[in-house]
């Protein structure tokens, strides 16, 4: 494994970016973060203090090669159904095009996520002129598979809204509440991210969305109060070896986990961390193959001097083993 201290610095500098989903399209490396913006929003447990309203893209020719922001991608303004925070994004290619996901508050506060098209990997993108139907929360993440089947991933607590749909329909609730309390408590199990398949439009759901189940080593799903291992938000699927790795951040315990299946639609069983606490609250990811390699894209809140809200996109390389054990990282050791 190489060197890595040439790589754990911020992809670019001029703004604040997070929730990187990193794709190789036409042999190079692009990146779709979420466009960290200084606001007076607080910390309320709900998320109020993420107030971004646009999109860039960055990219790269090569590893270690400078990093380009391609500017503007998608803004808020640009989107008719939504009305606030334009979180992690994910972006594909099928069909020719490449399609750009993303969650936003519609009108009425409730986080759906949208579609957006582009004949370019950069952009620009145009927005459907509504969310996706059936779709909730937040962090989505599309992976197409070998056989062209493409699956949405996506789901988060808290401000995510994620425990709001436990029902099937949005539930709500007191916003005086402790944030998580009216999800899994104790031995309950644990809320698992949702998975949909989509058409081949790559615009709508195929099916209704499921949700995905994290089981233990003894095949039991994760209860609620295993916080060092639960799911949280942030899911990644990549594929190794024909098996299919869950990524995902822990969220309060601010740890990167991942678990395995033989399924692109589970279940899957945990398998261990692959990072360490960065400086933040958040913990948020990708994994991508490059040229042989492995690689992590994340973020941290190093560049702002620790505020939460103001993040950088940085990447490492990453060990991944013939078994497809990871090795874990600690983000601030060589």
């Amino acid at each position: 494994m190489q060197n890595n201290s040439k790589f754990r610095t911020p992809l670019v500098t001029h703004i604040y970016t997070a929730d990187p989903s990193a794709h190789v399209f036409n042999g190079k490396i692009y990146i779709y973060p979420s466009h960290d913006l200084e606001n007076e929003g607080l910390d309320d447990g709900e998320g109020d203090h993420f107030q971004m309203q646009d999109y860039h893209v960055l990219s790269m020719d090569d590893i270690g090669a400078p990093c380009m922001d391609n500017g503007e991608a998608l803004h808020i303004k640009d989107v008719p159904w939504a009305s606030k925070q334009m979180w992690a994004p994910d972006a594909a290619y099928k069909n020719g095009k490449y399609y750009f996901y993303f969650p936003a508050k519609d009108k009425d506060g409730i986080f759906r996520i949208g579609a957006a098209t582009g004949d370019k990997p950069e952009g620009p993108f145009k927005a459907e002129p509504d969310y996706i139907k059936g779709s909730f929360s937040i962090d989505p993440a599309v992976f197409v598979d070998d056989d062209g089947k493409a699956y949405m991933y996506f789901g988060g607590l808290w401000g995510g809204q994620l425990e709001k749909w436990q029902t099937g329909e949005f539930t709500g609730g007191d916003p005086k509440m402790v944030p998580g309390s009216d999800g899994p408590q104790g031995n309950e199990t644990a809320l698992g991210p949702m998975v949909a398949e989509m058409n081949e439009d790559m615009l709508s759901f195929k099916s209704n969305p499921k949700e995905l189940k994290i089981l233990d080593e003894n095949g039991k799903p994760l209860i609620a109060d295993d916080k060092n291992r639960w799911y949280f938000e942030g899911p990644w699927l990549h594929k190794f070896k024909n098996k299919y790795y869950l990524s995902y951040s822990t969220g309060p315990t601010h740890y990167l986990c991942y678990a395995e299946s033989d399924s692109p639609q589970g279940p899957f069983t945990y398998k261990g961390r692959l990072m360490e606490p960065v400086i933040g609250w958040t913990t948020h990811h990708s994994i991508v193959e490059f040229k042989g390699k492995w690689y992590l894209f994340y973020h941290d809140s190093s560049m702002s001097g620790g505020k939460t809200p103001l993040r950088c996109v940085m990447y490492t390389e990453l060990e991944i083993s013939d078994d497809g054990t990871i090795t874990k990282i600690n983000p601030y050791e060589e």
